[in-house]
């Protein structure tokens, strides 16, 4: 990861949530990979319930603790876990929206949309993002391993998900986005 003050220029965090429809959600949040909790503090106060904020990394859990704590946000759980191994830790069908940003670059992809689509209640939607492959970006993962919009596509519907569409992302020119849907 770059320092947080570069990573934070890359995103417009409220207007990417806004587009993938993170907006007013009833019932509790996962975000897989929290990093410095960029996404976190724009999409806690969005969330009736709890946002699970989980990420492998220690020092990305502290400093997403360290933020959660200064914006005094009640509603987070803070975790350092290991999804691909230990997954989400969260009960089956018992989140209604999942936050994927920026991770399906990882070795086993199909792992991390599996525990989402396990997680997702009926209904219930996930937001994915990634570094775009077709144009030059300041950051992230070299270009041979980033996955393509149309590759995520194929590996959500294998692991169950629906398609729902293809998202611009507002203030965000480097990546790209997309909704998802378990049935």
């Amino acid at each position: 990861m770059p320092p947080r003050e570069q990573w934070e220029t890359f995103f417009d965090p409220a207007a990417v949530l806004k587009a993938l429809g993170c907006r007013r959600l009833r019932g509790d949040c996962i975000e897989f990979g929290c990093g410095y909790g960029t996404f976190t503090i724009a999409a806690a106060p969005r969330v009736s319930g709890t946002l699970y904020a989980l990420d492998i990394d220690a020092a990305m859990v502290n400093a997403t603790v360290a933020r959660v704590t200064q914006a005094s946000l009640d509603n987070v759980v803070v975790e350092q876990r290991d999804l691909c191994v230990n997954g989400c830790g969260r009960p089956d069908a018992s989140a209604c929206f999942v936050m994927l940003f920026n991770l399906l670059h990882i070795e086993e992809p199909m792992d991390l949309l599996r525990e989402a689509f396990r997680v997702l209640r009926p209904g219930g939607r996930m937001g994915v993002t990634h570094w775009k492959v077709d144009t030059n970006t300041p950051r992230g993962p070299t270009l041979g391993i980033r996955p393509r919009p149309e590759q995520c596509r194929d590996w959500a519907g294998q692991a169950g998900l629906q398609w729902v569409r293809y998202q611009e992302l507002p203030g965000s020119p480097w990546h790209w986005g997309m909704v998802l849907e378990r049935p």
